[in-house]
């Protein structure tokens, strides 16, 4: 039975993803991105929209279409993501 992700969680994927995955330096694309999460569109582009708005991603415009790639803001958000989910796992917690 495949284990439930948290909204964090995409998240922490999608950061990480944009963050590690990349072969291109302009971003990742949202077909991309769809695969890497493994949600539906709509989904992830309410999530996208969001984490643009917050400064955590860039929205760059590449021969008319978008691609993302993760802020400084970001990789401090990861950063601090990765440190929070470690302490929880310590003390038995999911996030």
């Amino acid at each position: 039975m495949a284990e439930y992700r948290t909204h964090m969680k995409i998240i922490g994927d999608i950061l990480s993803t944009t963050r590690d995955d990349l072969q291109d330096e302009d971003g990742a694309t949202v077909t991309y991105l769809i695969r890497k999460a493994n949600i539906s569109h709509s989904r992830i582009s309410r999530i996208l929209k969001t984490l643009v708005s917050q400064g955590l991603l860039e929205q760059v415009d590449t021969q008319g279409s978008n691609k993302y790639k993760i802020s400084q803001t970001g990789r401090e958000f990861l950063q601090a993501y990765y440190k929070f989910t470690s302490f929880a796992d310590n003390f038995g917690l999911s996030i």
